[in-house]
């Protein structure tokens, strides 16, 4: 694979793992969760773990490894969404 398409990859992936970093700062200082959807963190959830499986599948670490870093984010938010749902 040429570098230019390397590259690419990991500008893709850096930005999709990186997307949630701002969302989970602002989750974890306010916790305030009451306008994020339990439904939609729980399927991104489990999609992200559906492309770590995919990933290593084609052994692939770009998508290992970017998909674990969103999954992580996301994790936090959606434990802090189940938190407040059984309060």
């Amino acid at each position: 694979m040429n570098i230019i398409g390397e590259f690419l990859g990991y500008f893709a992936g850096i930005c999709t793992a990186i997307v949630f970093l701002p969302q989970t700062i602002e989750t974890i200082k306010s916790k305030n969760v009451s306008g994020l959807s339990l439904a939609s963190y729980s399927i991104y959830c489990i999609g992200m773990i559906s492309w770590i499986l995919y990933g290593i599948y084609l052994s692939s670490i770009q998508m290992i490894i970017f998909n674990g870093i969103s999954l992580f984010f996301a994790t936090i938010i959606l434990y802090m969404i189940i938190s407040k749902h059984k309060k």
